[in-house]
C-alpha cells in the first residue's frame, strides 16, 4: 500500500506544471505539462523566484529609449485539482511581487529608476475533455495516460501597483483574458505537447491620466518535448511564438507590433513525496519589437491531498 501512495504522490509531483508570472510577459510564458493529468483532490502551494533581464527599444513616438530593465520577482501560488463533469479539472492562483530597476533615455537625457510592489494577479482554468478523466489517487495509479486535449482560460487581473502620472508600472491597470486549447501525447518517458490561445485585453483609460491604451489581441503557440527519467526527475524543452498586440494611444496606431520566437528548458526535480523542485531558463531567439528578455526562475512546490 505504501508503495502504491509512493507511486501516485511522484506520479503528481513529475506530471504537474505550475504557471510561473515574469513581469509584463504573459504572452509569452512557457508552461510545459499543463495539461498533463493529475488526480482529483491535488493540492499545491506553490513559492517562486524569478530574475529576468531585458532590452525593449520603444516605438518611434515614445520619449523612453534603449529601455534597459532588470527584474527580480518573487510570487506564492496555489492549484486545486477536481472533478467535472466525469473530467479533469485545475485552477491556479498566483500573486507576484516585483522589485524593478532599470536605465533609458527620456527626452534624450540618461534616466533611471525602481518600482517595487504587487504586479498584476493570474487566474488559470484548465479543462481536459478528452484522455484525461477524474480519477482519485488509488484510481490515478492504474491510468495510462496517452492523449489529452483540453481547454484553458487565463484571467490578468489588474491588482498591480500602477501610478497614472508614470510611463513604466509594475501592473498594467486592465484586464486580460486568455482562452487557449491544447494536446498531450505520451509515450514511454517521452511527452510531447503543443498549445494554441490569444490574449484579449480591455482599455487603459488611465494612462498618463488623461489618455487612452488599446492593445490589439496577442496570438501565441507554444510546443514542449519532455523525457522522464526513471528517477522521477523530467526535463522539457521549450519554445514558445506570439503575434499581434499592436497598441493605439488615444486611437492612434504605435506601430509596435509583436513577432517574436522563444526557447527555453525546465527542470523538475522531485524531493520526496511532498516536495519538488522546479528550475526554468529562457531567452529570445528572434525579436522583432517588445519581448526581448532573459528569465531565470526557481520554484518551489509543496503538495498534499
Amino acid at each position: 500500500m505504501l508503495n502504491k501512495y509512493c507511486l501516485y504522490f511522484f506520479s503528481a509531483l513529475t506530471l504537474l506544471s505550475i504557471i510561473f508570472f515574469p513581469l509584463r510577459s504573459e504572452s509569452q510564458e512557457m508552461e510545459p505539462r499543463n495539461y498533463s493529468s493529475v488526480p482529483v483532490g491535488l493540492n499545491v502551494a506553490v513559492l517562486s523566484y524569478s530574475y529576468s533581464t531585458g532590452d525593449i527599444v520603444a516605438d518611434a513616438s515614445s520619449p523612453i529609449k534603449e529601455l534597459d530593465l532588470s527584474s527580480n520577482t518573487v510570487a506564492i501560488g496555489y492549484l486545486r485539482s477536481f472533478g467535472l463533469f466525469g473530467k479533469l479539472c485545475k485552477i491556479q492562483v498566483g500573486i507576484p511581487y516585483v522589485f524593478l530597476d532599470g536605465n533609458a533615455k527620456l527626452n534624450g537625457r540618461d534616466t533611471s529608476g525602481t518600482r517595487s510592489g504587487l504586479a498584476d494577479s493570474r487566474i488559470k482554468f484548465v479543462f481536459d475533455l478528452i484522455g484525461a478523466r477524474a480519477l482519485a489517487p488509488k484510481e490515478f495509479v492504474k491510468h495510462k495516460e496517452k492523449f489529452v486535449f483540453g481547454t484553458s482560460l487565463s484571467v490578468s487581473v489588474p491588482t498591480g501597483q500602477y501610478y497614472e502620472d508614470k510611463l513604466i508600472n509594475l501592473g498594467s491597470n486592465r484586464w486580460g483574458f486568455k482562452p487557449e486549447i491544447g494536446a498531450s501525447y505520451n509515450t514511454g518517458p517521452l511527452f510531447f505537447e503543443l498549445f494554441t490561445g490569444v490574449w484579449l485585453f480591455t482599455k487603459n483609460s488611465d494612462f498618463l491620466e488623461t489618455n487612452t491604451v488599446q492593445q490589439d489581441p496577442i496570438f501565441s503557440l507554444q510546443g514542449h518535448i519532455s523525457y522522464l527519467f526513471p528517477s522521477k526527475i523530467w526535463v522539457a524543452l521549450n519554445s514558445v511564438y506570439v503575434n499581434g498586440g499592436e497598441t493605439k494611444l488615444n486611437n492612434v496606431n504605435k506601430n509596435d507590433f509583436q513577432s517574436n520566437f522563444r526557447t527555453g528548458v525546465t527542470l523538475s526535480v522531485p524531493i520526496n513525496m511532498n516536495n519538488s523542485i522546479k528550475a526554468n531558463f529562457s531567452k529570445g531567439v528572434a525579436t522583432r519589437a517588445g519581448g526581448d528578455f532573459t528569465i531565470y526562475s526557481l520554484t518551489y512546490q509543496y503538495m498534499w491531498f
